[in-house]
């Protein structure tokens, strides 16, 4: 193992940074653990990387992952926040996923399946769970099916010799309404890594 960074305790001890500095903007973070590693790599240059014994007084020297991640945190005017219930997240990702299944019903569909969008959204700004950037981020992603479906439902018109046919029109909804998939999938990722990071704390 000629790559000090390779060594069992300091990926642990750097993915354990990595989760608990998930409130981090993305940059920031990736900024803050390359320092971290570069620390590492200069710290134990004169080292057999395959000495625990002084790996482990670099790692200590560092602090413990979440003496890092709380200064970290700080300099940004944020804080760790505390995971919410495990129903509680789930039924706001199943609201921004309903949408979808929604779109299939008659006529109410659209409707139905924005009203949970918009719910979903409520519920992620009022939710601890998550930073506000992952908050801005997902209520972003939640309410563009109120601009993207329009839009993709003129280009389905201009590009069709027969209009807006209702398979057309649901191929605009589904196009229009597939934003909500991605909030789903980023809201379930950081909460996963915050629920990694709060167990190992």
């Amino acid at each position: 193992m000629n790559n000090p960074i390779e060594h069992p305790l300091v990926r642990a001890h750097l993915d354990a940074v990595s989760r608990f500095t998930a409130p981090l903007p993305e940059e920031r973070r990736r900024e803050l653990l390359a320092d971290l590693r570069e620390h590492v790599e200069v710290s134990l240059a004169e080292h057999d990387p395959a000495d625990e014994a002084a790996v482990r007084r670099v790692l200590e020297q560092l602090g413990t992952p979440r003496q890092i991640a709380d200064a970290a945190l700080a300099e940004d005017g944020l804080t760790l926040p505390e995971p919410e219930s495990a129903r509680r997240t789930n039924v706001t990702l199943l609201l921004a996923v309903l949408p979808f299944p929604l779109l299939l019903l008659p006529v109410a569909g659209p409707l139905l399946a924005l009203a949970a969008a918009v719910t979903a959204a409520v519920r992620v700004t009022r939710s601890r769970m998550w930073s506000r950037e992952q908050k801005k981020r997902a209520t972003l992603l939640l309410l563009a099916p109120i601009l993207t479906t329009p839009l993709a439902a003129a280009a389905f018109v201009a590009v069709s010799s027969t209009g807006l046919t209702a398979t057309n029109l649901l191929a605009a909804y589904a196009l229009g309404f597939s934003p909500v998939l991605l909030a789903a999938a980023l809201l379930a990722r950081s909460a996963a890594r915050l629920r990694g990071a709060a167990a190992t704390a």
